[in-house]
């Protein structure tokens, strides 16, 4: 993991961090060979979500689940490449225990960052390793596919607990 010293020079500093090539290439690949949470709960209090590309071999199941308040687990299933996997895997470590507001709130702070808009590194820890994305557009959607289906599920949870008056 990434110092939240390492992090918050990111968002305080006018340059952006700079890592070193190799150092990202191996979270990424750690993240690829040692995905964090990945497997199907096969638990039906989770929400699920399929996500698929047509332009990489990304087929995968984002699962969450949210009780008292808090994104209880959050894992992912399925197929995917380098990117996606590790994207996909990181997201789920920085979004357990966290309410909607706050895994929406670093989902918005990636997002940002992929699209090379202003961001806040500081929630960011290992996910700042995609910050050149933006660089290869072909790989923006493996970036962001667990992302994009974890943000489906958030706001299928908003709408399941809105109490309308």
């Amino acid at each position: 993991m990434l110092s939240s010293k390492l992090a918050k020079k990111a968002v305080t500093s006018s340059m952006p961090i700079s890592l070193n090539p190799q150092m990202m290439r191996q979270i990424i690949m750690d993240h690829y060979e040692h995905p964090r949470n990945k497997r199907d709960p096969k638990d039906e209090r989770y929400r699920k979500i399929r996500m698929d590309s047509v332009s990489c071999i990304d087929d995968i199941f984002v699962f969450m689940l949210y009780e008292n308040g808090r994104v209880k687990d959050c894992c992912f299933d399925g197929v995917a490449c380098t990117i996606s996997t590790a994207s996909t895997s990181i997201m789920t470590e920085l979004v357990i225990g966290k309410t909607i507001e706050e895994a929406q709130y670093i989902i918005d702070q990636y997002l940002h960052m992929i699209h090379e808009e202003p961001y806040d590194a500081t929630v960011l820890d290992e996910a700042i390793v995609f910050m050149n994305t933006a660089k290869q557009a072909a790989r923006i959607k493996c970036a962001t596919i667990g992302w994009n289906g974890l943000e489906s599920l958030l706001e299928e949870e908003k709408e399941h607990h809105h109490d309308p008056k």
